[in-house]
Order: C-alpha cells, then structure tokens, then sequence
C-alpha cells in the first residue's frame, strides 16, 4: 500500500473537504472527548467526504469504530492501545500507523508491524495534548540517520507545528511526508494552502 507524503489531521468533516479540494488524499480524524454516538457521526460524516475524493481515512485511537465503520485504518498515540493489540484486532488489511519520538519508538513500531510512523513533534503546537520532547531539524536528522542505519524502510512521516516553509529542510533529513492539522485548517484558504503542500511533496526530495 502507498503511504501519503501528506497527512492531513482534522476533527471536522468540513474541514477535511476544504482540504480535499486542494489535492489532500490522506485524511486523519482525531476526535477526543466526545460519545461514541457523536465520534462515529463524525467519522461517517469525513468517511462520506474522502470516498467522494478517493481519499484514505484514518481514525484516531479508536480501533473499534475504524472497525466499524469501514475506515481504511487507525492511527495510535504512544499512551493508546499498542500497535501489536491494533493489528491483531483488526487484521492485515487496515493501515496501522503508530506515534513515535525517538528512535526506540520507531524500532517498537517496526517491529508491531506498522505500515508508517508519525515522528514528532517537530516543533510546539496546540493541537496535541502532553507534548512528547520536541526534536527539531537536527532530531530528525539523528533519528533518519539511525534509521537508514537499521535498515529501517517504513516510511517515516513528520508532524508537530510543520508549516510550508518547513517542507523542505525535514524531507531532505529522509522523512517520507509531513502530517499537518492547523497549517491547513487554521488557514485563511485551506483549500490554496493544501494544494501548496501537495505540490511542494510532489517535487523530489534533496538530500542533506
């Protein structure tokens, strides 16, 4: 399966639209603190907009509803349910993607069968609660530098505060994509900003 070089994170399935438009094919709904009748309204609701545009849809840290519904798959946290326990539940044709900060983190994952990593965060954001320690350009680097050293292939997506300007220095340290949420979201155009963000990840990365 091909891993987006753009992941795009949203609680809205409005928002998850605008983004479309733009050129967004890999969509990511995080919802927390809401029912499980409300979560899966809103899961259906973005389900209904990604399948309109061929896009993938992830559910965050709710295996059960990504079950349920039919999602293409979940994304895990480091204080959710065990990669391993994901993909035992739900089997060999849903994405698992797990959240790592270290080099450790992304050795676990690997070795649960993840299909990708979310390495961050790159920088502060708001969007996530209990920041893990922020790695930087130079803690992606040291991490991409471990990894092609293992011989770590899994494609390696970074995220936490990533703006446009920020694309091109974290895809030269190796990284696969980047993963945003209010670079696109808190826009004035989303739909302009994201189809700069495609097209900024369609040109070929350059190494350091």
């Amino acid at each position: 399966m091909k891993i987006s070089s753009l992941h795009y994170i949203t609680t809205s399935p409005e928002a998850a639209e605008l983004a479309c438009q733009g050129g967004v094919r890999w969509v990511q709904l995080r919802v927390k603190n809401q029912p499980y009748a409300a979560w899966k309204q809103l899961a259906l609701e973005t389900q209904a907009v990604c399948r309109r545009y061929g896009a993938t849809l992830l559910i965050n840290d709710n295996p059960r509803l990504a079950q349920e519904i039919g999602a293409d798959g979940v994304h895990v946290g480091l204080a959710d349910m065990p990669p391993a326990e994901v993909r035992a539940m739900l089997g060999s044709c849903f994405i698992v993607g797990g959240t790592a900060n270290t080099f450790a983190d992304v050795q676990r994952h690997v070795a649960a069968g993840v299909d990708y990593v979310g390495l961050g965060p790159f920088r502060f954001t708001n969007t996530k609660e209990k920041l893990s320690p922020i790695l930087g350009l130079a803690g992606y680097a040291d991490i991409m530098r471990q990894c092609q050293a293992a011989g770590i292939t899994v494609p390696i997506i970074g995220i936490g505060g990533v703006t446009l300007a920020d694309v091109a220095a974290l895809r030269a340290t190796g990284l696969h994509g980047v993963a945003v949420s209010g670079a696109i979201g808190a826009a004035a155009e989303p739909t302009a900003v994201a189809a700069q963000f495609v097209e900024l990840l369609a040109t070929p990365a350059l190494a350091v």
